[in-house]
């Protein structure tokens, strides 16, 4: 009768039905001395839990906190150091001299200067909308093309 239910019993653990109390019905009969002859091949499997549970691990990690220490205060020394040179050269280099108001503002004393100043500002303009203007030609063809197709 025992033997009959220890074999359901292993039926069901492999299919992952049983409970806990029934696994450790399993372990205590395998870890027995009379296991029936059959089942022998089921001993280690069951035996394992009993043999892992009595294993302690007894080697020493060592912690090497010092050099982790070390590393890290100089990661932050050195980007300490990056953000320094870096605000520095943007300092140095961002020092502008300040225009005179005259200019500041675009206004000009001398008439023929605002003159020749305003004509380069037009020409840069005038420049600029003709690129568009070309850009914006490619529509008329495609509005004739429409046209010959789909006649109104």
């Amino acid at each position: 009768m025992a033997l009959d239910r220890i074999e359901k019993l292993i039926d069901k653990y492999f299919e992952g039905e049983t409970s806990i109390a029934e696994e450790n019905e399993l372990k205590t009969y395998f870890s027995s001395l009379d296991v029936a002859q059959h089942l022998q091949q089921y001993k280690p499997v069951f035996g394992y839990f009993s043999q892992a549970k009595a294993e302690e691990f007894k080697a020493e990690i060592p912690l090497n906190t010092k050099k982790r220490n070390v590393a890290v205060w100089l990661s932050i020394a050195a980007s300490f150091v990056i953000m320094l040179g870096v605000g520095t050269f943007m300092y140095l280099n961002t020092i502008e001299e300040i225009p005179s108001t005259a200019t500041a503002y675009g206004t000009y004393d001398d008439p023929e200067k605002a003159l020749a100043e305003t004509e380069k500002a037009l020409a840069l303009v005038s420049e600029h909308l003709n690129t568009g203007i070309e850009s914006v030609s490619y529509i008329n063809e495609y509005q004739n093309s429409k046209n010959k197709i789909f006649k109104k």
